[in-house]
């Protein structure tokens, strides 16, 4: 009897252990989860932000005007948006809900060897003769452009962006690059940023080009002006 009940016991856990991992599957599958660490949520703000609210305005789930603020009205607006896609209903606009949105956000890249080289070669084109933290700040701008929803989401994608850099197509990129470069590159990878953010850079005397004088100066390094 002990033996019969032993494996009854045995079985009936067996059972609901089976059970439970089918309900597991079978909700995977009829929701795209957001797994991954939320990148936009109550409370947050930024450019990502803004690039929520505009293409859920696009769709008419968002009828307020686009702050760059994440509040309740967003959140409501992206719960809409993922009952009709079929996303989990969180209210959290992570890696599911934002790739539903057509929004793509790369992360910081690493200081390697390869990051160091490419980055540095950049800077030593484009802020040759630059005091050091115009250096930095140089390879900072191209850093927050991987992050921000307007620009490609690597390095080289970021660098290589037609009509970005003057200095690919004017042969200046090709040039020897100089050894503050490098060291410039290295403090940019490894998080300095003098620029507070700034996803544009230029030179008033060597640009006319309307849009870059619209934008708000954050900060003035050398002969450059930084810009968000």
């Amino acid at each position: 009897m002990n033996n019969q009940a032993s494996v009854y016991t045995f079985l009936k856990t067996a059972i609901i252990v089976l059970i439970s991992l089918t309900l597991m599957i079978i909700a995977s599958l009829i929701f795209k989860v957001d797994s991954e660490p939320a990148l936009s949520q109550l409370g947050s703000s930024g450019p990502e932000v803004t690039a929520i609210q505009e293409r859920l305005k696009e769709r008419g789930l968002f009828t307020v005007g686009v702050t760059g603020y994440y509040g309740e009205q967003t959140k409501k607006a992206v719960l809409r948006f993922q009952k009709q896609q079929g996303i989990q209903q969180t209210g959290v606009a992570g890696p599911a809900t934002l790739k539903a949105l057509g929004i793509s956000i790369g992360s910081a890249p690493a200081s390697t060897t390869a990051n160091v080289n490419l980055l540095a070669r950049i800077i030593s084109a484009e802020a040759r003769g630059e005091p050091y933290t115009g250096q930095v700040a140089v390879g900072a701008v191209i850093l927050n452009r991987i992050q921000h929803p307007s620009f490609p989401d690597s390095l080289s994608g970021v660098i290589y962006q037609n009509g970005a850099f003057t200095a690919i197509v004017d042969g200046q990129f090709n040039q020897p690059v100089s050894d503050s470069a490098y060291k410039a590159a290295k403090d940019a990878l490894n998080g300095w940023d003098p620029t507070g953010g700034c996803i544009y850079y230029y030179n008033p005397a060597k640009t006319s080009n309307a849009f870059m004088h619209s934008r708000p100066t954050i900060m003035v390094i050398g002969n450059h002006r930084f810009c968000k």
